[in-house]
């Protein structure tokens, strides 16, 4: 194995495994092989395929086992990475777990994670339930589990798979991957960035964590799994790196690449979890934080994300009644499949704030109950540090104040207050 300054030897797993679990009342009544049958023409290949292989073969097991049998699924948790009322209900009220496990070597495809998640999605469907993914610890509703993998070019958005929590400590904000072990790779951290840059440091681990990926399957394409791979010590991360991590390549024009060294950070304690240590490059002066804001700035030409407040005014109050009186119909059609294909169904909404409500965006992932929306986060809050882009949100319908329809070129229907705020329509009364 050749080591060089350049290069950091990241060690690989011999094998990878998935686990999902589908909560249910009774034993199913239709089998796996069924189940992913009727997802023909719904899902790309080649996971259809890919799902069907498996289930044939030892390397995946779907059994049906009592609840009684697991230790109980922390609802805490279970709440802070979104779980709803009645999905939390539904796990109470189950008598059997439906468990599907996956193995597979570490490269791409990752198919143990593709085939487990399409055949938990698929007897999902048949009882009108939910997936539980193990890993993250996430509630997934049929059709957004579905949604999560891979299109007919193979593409998939690295946000559907790896989260980026953070929290505080006595130099700034502690960020981690969460998400990156289920393709063999160690998860990142970034320690020291100040706190103003939640939503944009956010967004850069995650184009980190897109460009090392490809490094890192690069690295593990031979017919043999290498014991270690190499990965580069400066990584370098682009304004394409982020926009593809969130589904959007179209969507962020040409910067200037960053540089961010890694480190290799081993856990002490062997129940810990090791770490790739994002470091600016050597030789640069100050705190770590300093560098990072610079970084920030590079990848977003210097304006950061911004968090946009609602005014006063006869347009703005006309634009919130338009997207309101219109909530009804747009649910119906979001539920319907009705939307246009590749479009995405976000909503704006208010978070209570010391100075007055602060609206942020949310992407609309389910909709069972008119008053109740199941999202993600389309940005940081900047005073709530549990709404983070990215993270589940639960929305009470009543909060929303707009809604917008989204394709590659942007918003396509709706966004009624949004355009008022581009305007620059100046407050009355």
């Amino acid at each position: 194995m050749l080591i060089t300054d350049d290069f950091l030897p990241v060690p690989v797993p011999e094998s990878l495994d998935a686990t999902y679990l589908v909560p249910i009342v009774g034993l199913p009544k239709v089998s796996p092989k069924t189940a992913v049958e009727r997802l023909a023409g719904r899902l790309a290949e080649p996971v259809h395929g890919l799902a069907r292989q498996m289930l044939d073969s030892p390397l995946m097991t779907v059994d049906t086992r009592p609840v009684s049998e697991f230790p109980e699924l922390p609802p805490d948790l279970l709440t802070a990475f979104g779980a709803t009322e009645p999905q939390l209900a539904r796990l109470a009220a189950a008598t059997h777990l439906v468990v599907v496990q996956a193995e597979y070597r570490p490269g791409w495809p990752p198919a143990h994670e593709w085939a487990a998640r399409a055949v938990a999605a698929a007897v999902a469907e048949t009882v009108d339930g939910d997936v539980v993914d193990v890993f993250g610890l996430q509630f997934l509703d049929p059709a957004t589990a579905l949604r999560s993998l891979p299109d007919e070019q193979g593409r998939i958005r690295l946000v559907d798979w790896v989260l980026v929590p953070y929290s505080s400590d006595a130099d700034g904000l502690w960020f981690t991957t969460k998400g990156l072990r289920r393709f063999g790779l160690l998860e990142l951290q970034a320690q020291g960035v100040p706190d103003h840059l939640t939503r944009a440091w956010g967004a850069v681990m995650t184009g980190a964590a897109r460009r090392l990926l490809r490094d890192w399957t690069d690295g593990l394409s031979g017919e043999e799994v290498p014991a270690f791979v190499q990965l580069p010590v400066l990584a370098t991360v682009t304004g394409h790196d982020i926009a593809v991590a969130y589904g959007n390549p179209e969507q962020h024009g040409a910067t200037a690449p960053v540089l961010l060294r890694l480190e290799l950070d081993p856990a002490t304690d062997p129940d810990a979890d090791s770490f790739l240590t994002l470091n600016p490059p050597p030789g640069h002066p100050g705190p770590p934080g300093r560098y990072f804001a610079a970084a920030c700035a590079t990848l977003f030409n210097g304006i950061q994300p911004d968090v946009r407040y609602a005014r006063s005014g006869d347009a703005m109050s006309r634009a919130v009644a338009t997207a309101r009186a219109a909530l009804d119909d747009i649910r119906a059609r979001f539920l319907a499949g009705r939307l246009p294909a590749e479009s995405q169904l976000v909503v704006k909404y208010g978070l209570p704030g010391d100075d007055g409500p602060e609206y942020v965006w949310a992407g609309v992932t389910s909709w069972e109950t008119p008053e109740r929306i199941v999202g993600a986060s389309a940005s940081d809050a900047s005073g709530d540090p549990t709404v983070r882009i990215g993270a589940p949100v639960v929305v009470e319908a009543a909060d929303v104040v707009d809604w917008a329809v989204l394709d590659g070129t942007g918003v396509i229907e709706g966004g009624w207050t949004q355009a008022v705020l581009d305007a620059g329509e100046p407050p009355t009364g």
